[in-house]
């Protein structure tokens, strides 16, 4: 059958209200998630302004080097104080849960995603992600209580064996509060974020890529070795960060673990060492004016650590836009 011109509708389509309000609504939307990333900078510059005031008030009075000082007597006359003992604790004893934690995590997240059996896989996933939800001062208790006292035999342990490498050197008698043990716990601790984030990064593998591996005759572990890994780098590069960034401010479970003392020792098995947030918890309370401005100053330099461990973890995830969503 043919059309004739005067059949044919040429009258433009009329868009129906679900459409016009489809896209009014996009525009709300648009609109609330760029008020909420202004808003976010506008609090994260009012709290950077803050620290930066009260901190400018200290340092200002400070009679002793801020960076190289190893006292923190903020409220003598005049005071003294600095943070190069606080910088020294906080970050070994980060490295030490670093070191332990991600090997630890990401194998669990190998295990979950391409070991176990899918009905044992989410169950251990759940256990795992549940230590994300205990209070860090749970933690601290249990540290306390019962892991301090059972470090003592692996502390003689490692000093008898790896006493000459002088990192494990034990020179001072005392419990085991020292910042080889806050590392462990800070390991236990950051495990559930790098396991978890490791682990949705291992499931994004393309299949194509493990099934042309098999194809190939590769095993298990060289299909994990071969595309995997590779794909999964910086996904676990940018999960340790994110690790890393919790290490560093843990305040109450370090504070309840570890022996405070204002000197700085390689020997990371004798008791003492401090760090920035077991610092500002312990001294905060009995501080006067200037020296709650003094801690602000300390609480400035771990701020700033942060913002560095995160802007790196963003440096990394935009390398592989794979993680960004750029592609999707």
């Amino acid at each position: 059958m043919a059309f004739t011109p005067t059949q044919i509708d040429t009258a433009p389509p009329v868009l129906s209200k679900s459409k016009s309000t489809g896209r009014a609504g996009d525009k709300i939307f648009a609109g609330l998630s760029k008020g909420s990333g202004i808003l976010l900078l506008v609090i994260m510059a009012s709290i950077a302004a803050f620290l930066t005031y009260r901190a400018s008030i200290a340092l200002s009075k400070n009679e002793g080097n801020f960076l190289t000082t190893f006292d923190w007597n903020a409220s003598a006359n005049p005071p003294v104080f600095g943070i190069a003992v606080l910088l020294f604790g906080t970050v070994v004893s980060s490295i030490i849960a670093m070191a332990i934690a991600v090997p630890i995590a990401v194998g669990i997240a190998l295990f979950i995603s391409h070991y176990a059996p899918r009905k044992l896989a989410a169950p251990i996933a759940y256990v795992v992600d549940l230590l994300a939800a205990v209070p860090s001062i749970i933690y601290g208790i249990w540290g306390a209580l019962f892991l301090v006292p059972q470090l003592n035999g692996l502390n003689l342990w490692l000093d008898e064996f790896f006493g000459w490498t002088y990192v494990f050197d034990k020179t001072q008698v005392g419990v085991a509060r020292s910042l080889f043990t806050v590392g462990i716990l800070l390991a236990i601790m950051i495990l559930p974020i790098v396991t978890s984030v490791s682990r949705e990064v291992f499931l994004q593998v393309p299949r194509m890529n493990e099934e042309a591996a098999l194809a190939l005759g590769a095993t298990r572990w060289e299909v994990i070795r071969m595309s995997v890994l590779p794909f999964g780098r910086s996904g676990v590069i940018s999960a340790s960060m994110l690790g890393l960034g919790r290490a560093l401010g843990e305040t109450m479970a370090v504070a309840t673990v570890l022996s405070p003392s204002f000197l700085i020792s390689f020997h990371v098995l004798n008791p003492g060492g401090g760090t920035f947030a077991q610092n500002i918890a312990a001294k905060f309370d009995e501080a006067n004016e200037f020296g709650r401005d003094a801690l602000i100053a300390s609480g400035l330099v771990l701020f700033l650590l942060t913002l560095l461990v995160n802007g790196a973890a963003r440096l990394i995830i935009a390398r592989r836009k794979d993680f960004s969503g750029a592609n999707a």
